[in-house]
């Protein structure tokens, strides 16, 4: 037995004591003598059947899926709402079943239950407040004991308490604040759990010299997400925390509250973006919980993100497939995945062989699988297009099939903004996979309990494997250049946690409202494509001029920045719908979806078969002859840009061009 499954059986055990003394209690502190003696007799009948009552009672309304440590209101309703229905069990067997025919008087009565109500409401919450104190008492000398850096707290009040709330827990270690800096008026002047509010963020100097006046020197900053809105002028922050040479940490959680609280390097990317979309935590819990989801390409930097939310949305199984053997050993040690309570395990396999993905499917018999493995680099792909097509077409075509086989409620395949009027082979080979995933939900249409296929688009990924940003990092680290293929050039961003939660959102709405169908022209109107509100996209360019004023640099003075030219398959601009896609509004906060446009399977098979074939004979032009029947708006691909070594010569001018 896991040591966590041995601990939640401890738990179960003492509710279920506590239950029978609490019981045994209310009769012998509100009967005795032959009235007592009369009850005491008959209670063996009653009290195995109510305990075990008791128990379901206890499971439904999840007392056993808090720890005891973090033992919080939430938990105390959830005792109230469980004693309150058992003392109306109670109410009931002894009102209108048992004493009227079998005593003729009743065997508790009104005091005696609102006694036991009392009592257990103490045998189940007392219990879990102690050893919560406890724990508190205990984790307070030891961070007294432990502390070694003097931090100072960045944000609302709100914030701040959660953060404290962590380093009081233990989560959050190693750190002694001593103050607090909040960038809204109504915090000035107050003390947070102990922890004063020492001014704003305009003080930060000042607060700094302060303290080592007084022989403190703060070692660390640490951020909430308060501190990096827009409105708290985060740019500022970080320039003034490098001048002052104080590292700058931000506060982060993979849930709600301070259980999966953490602290990581506030990096560049987290300024660049608009505010993060909240989801819908409920929903994704709905749909994570307590199932089985597999993840091919786990290992990769959206992989791995949709893993771990996979974990902290408490799946009872995870499946990581992944064709490269660092990768699955990387995402297998990640503490996010590997140490919550998922039973997690990784295989060695490639979406391209179709025979090893129906037997991975059928054994592990998925209830929702996330299809992220890909090739994704469009130069790439334009150089080794086959192997674009044997992954992306014919490894999406496998691992559908076999989530339909295997019975999985639902598959969500990763595609991306550029398979929209396509340009690359990226592009057109994600958008193949999209219309077949869309052509099999549709033969299911009606079927009740088939798998939903839809897929998802995604921007760029801030922090991904190949994304602008860390390249750009990469070159101002090193003095520059910092390369821009195109002045002109916009993208979409979003984070990899706002994809994972894109992806488990989409899965939600498609496996739930998404089953609806209403009659339309084609004969189907569900939402097939999902795509985040991404905002307005970012100019490449601005971006690269941002990125090395936050770093502390001056772009055309410090860093350059060299315009390079449009690499093959690349466009100007990125869009998230087809001109014939009608759009849908989905009702959800942050996501938009559109109807699908297919072809038949029919006509999708043969497509399929001339594919392999142009791809054994190593014939590309074939290959994009498919293409372009298939996917209309892949013939318009040779309009746009034209590749890096034939840019315009206006750009190659600029090849060496300082930023302005």
């Amino acid at each position: 037995m896991k040591r966590q499954e041995f601990k939640k059986a401890l738990i179960i055990a003492h509710d279920l004591v506590a239950t029978a003394i609490a019981i045994v209690a209310t009769l012998v502190v509100r009967f005795e003598g032959p009235l007592l003696d009369e009850r005491l007799a008959y209670l063996p009948i009653f009290l195995i059947p109510f305990v075990a009552f008791s128990g379901l009672v206890y499971g439904w309304f999840q007392l056993y899926r808090s720890k005891w440590r973090f033992a919080s209101l939430p938990d105390l309703f959830n005792i109230f709402r469980a004693a309150t229905l058992l003392a109306m069990t109670l109410l009931v067997i002894d009102y209108i079943l048992v004493s009227p025919h079998f005593f003729g008087s009743y065997f508790f009565g009104k005091i005696a239950i609102a006694l036991y109500w009392l009592l257990q409401m103490f045998a189940l919450g007392g219990p879990r407040l102690a050893f919560r104190y406890f724990k508190y008492v205990r984790s307070r000398n030891t961070i007294r004991r432990d502390a070694t850096t003097p931090t100072l707290l960045l944000g609302r009040a709100g914030d701040i308490e959660v953060v404290l709330r962590a380093i009081e827990s233990g989560t959050v270690k190693k750190i002694q604040p001593h103050g607090i800096l909040s960038h809204r008026i109504d915090d000035l002047g107050q003390t947070i759990r102990g922890i004063p509010v020492l001014g704003d963020f305009t003080d930060l100097d000042q607060v700094v010299h302060d303290f080592q006046e007084r022989g403190i020197a703060i070692r660390r900053l640490v951020a909430t997400p308060s501190a990096l809105a827009p409105e708290a002028d985060p740019d500022t922050l970080l320039a003034r925390a490098r001048r002052l040479g104080v590292p700058l940490s931000r506060f982060t959680s993979l849930g709600d509250g301070v259980r999966d609280a953490e602290l990581a390097p506030l990096e560049i990317e987290d300024l660049l973006l608009r505010p993060t979309v909240q989801i819908d935590r409920q929903r994704l819990e709905h749909l994570v919980r307590g199932k089985r989801v597999l993840v091919t390409g786990g290992g990769g930097s959206i992989g791995s993100e949709i893993c771990a939310r996979a974990v902290a949305f408490a799946a009872s199984d995870l499946l990581i497939l992944e064709s490269s053997e660092p990768s699955l050993h990387h995402a297998l040690e990640t503490p996010a995945i590997s140490d919550g309570e998922t039973r997690v395990e990784g295989v060695l396999a490639d979406v391209r062989d179709r025979e090893r993905i129906h037997a991975i499917m059928q054994e592990f018999r998925p209830d929702i699988v996330l299809h992220a493995a890909a090739l994704k680099h469009v130069p790439y792909l334009e150089k080794d297009w086959a192997e674009g097509i044997k992954t992306n077409v014919f490894g999406s075509v496998n691992v559908a099939d076999a989530a339909v086989a295997a019975g999985a409620a639902s598959l969500v395949m990763i595609s991306t903004d550029k398979a929209i009027e396509p340009v690359s082979m990226l592009g057109v080979t994600k958008r193949f996979a999209e219309m077949y995933a869309q052509a099999l939900d549709a033969e299911s249409m009606g079927q009740g309990g088939a798998t939903r296929l839809i897929a998802v688009r995604f921007g760029n990924v801030l922090g991904s494997v190949g994304s602008v940003v860390p390249k750009f990092k990469a070159q101002i680290a090193r003095g520059g250049p910092v390369t821009v293929t195109h002045p002109e050039m916009v993208r979409y961003f979003m984070t990899t946690r706002e994809a994972a939660d894109l992806v488990l959102t989409s899965a939600s709405h498609a496996d739930g409202e998404g089953r609806s169908v209403k009659d339309g022209a084609n004969g189907d109107e569900r939402a097939s494509v999902y795509v985040l509100k991404m905002g307005q996209p970012v100019r490449i360019y601005e971006l690269a001029e941002r990125m090395i004023r936050l770093a502390g640099f001056e772009p055309g003075e410090d860093v350059d920045i060299m315009v390079t030219g449009a690499r093959p398959g690349e466009r100007l601009h990125e869009i998230l719908f087809a001109r014939e896609e009608p759009m849908a509004e989905i009702g959800i906060d942050g996501v938009m979806a559109a109807q699908p446009v297919f072809a038949d399977r029919a006509r999708l098979e043969a497509w399929l078969a001339r594919l392999d074939e142009a791809v054994r004979a190593e014939d590309r032009a074939r290959a994009e002859a498919v293409f372009e029947e298939a996917v209309p708006g892949f013939r318009r691909r040779m309009q746009t840009l034209a590749p890096a070594e034939r840019a315009h010569p206006a750009l190659q001018e600029q090849a060496a061009i300082r930023a302005p």
